[in-house]
């Protein structure tokens, strides 16, 4: 095998390993635990007042769905990566647009799209639905009538 494709290898086996989290538990995962609230309550809080305020219109509707429907997802600890990726898109937009109704400052969607960012980056933690779904497991190897392996 060539230099270029060993480079390559190695490059997929990086990608390859970022799509897996270790699921940390005890301390490390209290804090994620803390940070998925601290992410999912804003969001739940602002799309359900949205969603009392705003006129029924579909444009108006959507997006506090999913803002709301995002920051459970989140709190529950499903699909964190990618919601964590996905909400850190929209704060940052939602900072640096000149829409007409905002909640609060814009320092705060970068606040919330830099803690999104950094959710998506580490992973849920142990107390979470995608720990349940996709964590640690354990496996015990032994031959196919039950004995113990052989050394």
């Amino acid at each position: 095998m060539g230099d270029g494709a060993a480079a390559l290898l190695l490059r997929r086996d990086v990608t390859l390993q970022r799509l897996f989290s270790t699921f940390p538990d005890g301390a490390p995962g209290r804090g994620l635990l803390l940070l998925r609230i601290s992410i999912g309550l804003p969001l739940i809080c602002w799309g359900v007042a949205d969603l009392h305020t705003s006129a029924p219109d579909l444009s108006t509707i959507l997006p506090d769905l999913v803002a709301a429907a995002a920051g459970v997802l989140v709190i529950a600890g499903l699909g964190t990566p990618l919601a964590g990726a996905l909400i850190a898109v929209v704060e940052a937009g939602l900072a640096f647009s000149p829409g007409p109704v905002r909640h609060v400052e814009e320092w705060v969607y970068l606040l919330l799209a830099a803690l999104s960012a950094s959710l998506g980056m580490l992973g849920p933690g142990a107390w979470s639905l995608d720990a349940r779904l996709y964590g640690r497991k354990v496996f015990t190897i032994g031959d196919r009538y039950g004995g113990r392996p052989e050394r």
